[in-house]
């Protein structure tokens, strides 16, 4: 199975290991785009009108830092992806906890959206950064278009002919979504989070349930070794796991939608 998922707003402070080297991350076809995009933000976090940078990267007056951070990335200490990302969903992960199987398997498996590489695998070195799929930056414009330009034929073939877990947040869903038979074998989530109100269960979606579900659901299916080969095989794997899901129409030729309902973090 191949599993996507979102970055992380929260990375680490540094790296611990070499610099940066394009040519020795996974997904070697993106390499142009990852040195087209690198180039344009460490010029851009050297313009001397912050402001307008600022408002170009999505980042506020109090994020100054960040624009000198990206200015020293081609110089900068690299971790492995799996180290750097320390959102809520990669808290829940846990990756340095894993099993050594379900670690071996996380490695093949997982890759992991970014608005400046395109996606990386957990292994790939690359130094703390901060650029959302949301930035414009200038000669390459705004990134959602620029990536879903680039990515399609990568992630198809590096599917294969494994189902899919798309756990993307939709601003980074929008940059790749499969087609045709690769649709049939994709698997999107929501998580709800339910609770009584007046006596009455309600549903919603809440941000930290959603990026906490999704880290121990990936998780989980590791450590359970979970090696479906269809997008029902990935659905009953979740329900064997425990998870509540609530299948929702799906149209022909989309990806199966489901809903995780979560009634505590």
């Amino acid at each position: 199975m191949l599993i996507l998922l979102p970055p992380s707003e929260g990375k680490a402070e540094a790296g611990t290991g070499r610099r940066l080297d394009l040519s020795r991350l996974s997904l070697p076809e993106l390499t142009h785009a990852r040195e087209e995009v690198l180039a344009a933000l460490v010029t851009a976090s050297t313009d001397p009108d912050e402001k307008a940078i600022l408002a170009a990267l999505c980042l506020s007056e109090g994020q100054r830092g960040e624009l000198r951070r990206n200015a020293r990335l081609r110089t900068a200490a690299t971790a492995p992806a799996g180290r750097i990302y320390t959102g809520v969903l990669y808290e829940a992960l846990d990756l340095a906890t894993l099993p050594p199987a379900a670690e071996r398997l996380a490695r093949r498996s997982v890759l992991i959206s970014s608005g400046l590489w395109g996606a990386v695998r957990l292994t790939d070195r690359i130094p703390p950064y901060r650029c959302p799929i949301g930035a414009r930056l200038p000669g390459v414009g705004a990134l959602s278009a620029y990536w879903r330009r680039t990515l399609a034929p990568v992630l198809s073939a590096a599917a294969g002919d494994r189902p899919v877990l798309d756990l993307r947040s939709g601003a980074y869903a929008a940059t790749w979504a499969p087609r045709g038979e690769l649709a049939d074998r994709t698997v999107t989530v929501r998580v709800l989070h339910e609770r009584v109100v007046d006596g009455v269960p309600v549903r919603s979606v809440v941000s930290h349930f959603n990026k906490a579900t999704k880290g121990r659901l990936v998780r989980d299916l590791l450590t359970a070794g979970a090696r479906p080969r269809t997008a029902a095989g990935l659905v009953t794997a979740l329900r064997d796991l425990k998870y509540p899901v609530l299948e929702q129409p799906t149209p022909p030729g989309r990806p199966r939608q489901v809903d995780v309902v979560v009634t505590e973090l």
